[in-house]
């Protein structure tokens, strides 16, 4: 085979090679944002392991893209545009006391989940025994804890 053959050959192979083969071009999105933007996000709040998920996540979904950028595999989106909104709420009791709650403040569920508040701050004039509560979807995943339809709603994400 002459030089301009072996050329051409070498070209084509490297304009041919999977992009998962080519070396790996992701970026860990804590890399991506700044502090601020890591912050607006809630990204901030994630353990090493979430953190750890959601990058190896974005990096496998990468893969999911054809050579032309498009994605053959992309969840069904919702026709209203109402991302999470789909998920219906859940309603069961706390377990133990509630006197209030702030930013971190961990509420454990009857059926074992665990929730975090993320924003909201409310000090309750007495203590409430077990009270029944519903976790309820909002918009683009958020999840807001709700005690009684006169207080105000704790922001929360799942930790379990």
């Amino acid at each position: 085979m002459n030089v301009l053959a072996s050329l051409l050959l070498a070209s084509i192979l490297a304009f041919a090679m999977p992009p998962a083969l080519a070396g790996s071009t992701h970026v860990d999105i804590e890399h991506r944002l700044s502090t601020e933007q890591l912050h607006a996000t809630g990204l901030d709040t994630l353990s090493p392991a979430q953190m750890e998920l959601l990058n190896r996540l974005l990096r496998d979904n990468a893969t999911d893209a054809g050579p032309d950028g498009i994605y053959r595999h992309a969840p069904p989106q919702d026709p209203h545009g109402h991302v999470g909104l789909e998920d219906g709420p859940i309603h069961g009791r706390l377990r133990g006391a509630l006197d209030g709650w702030q930013p971190g403040t961990v509420f454990e569920l009857d059926n074992g989940q665990l929730w975090k508040v993320l924003k909201g701050k409310v000090k309750l004039p007495e203590s409430l025994q077990a009270p029944p509560i519903v976790v309820v979807p909002g918009v683009a995943g958020r999840w807001f804890l709700q005690i009684d339809e006169d207080l105000p709603k704790a922001r929360v994400y799942r930790i379990d």
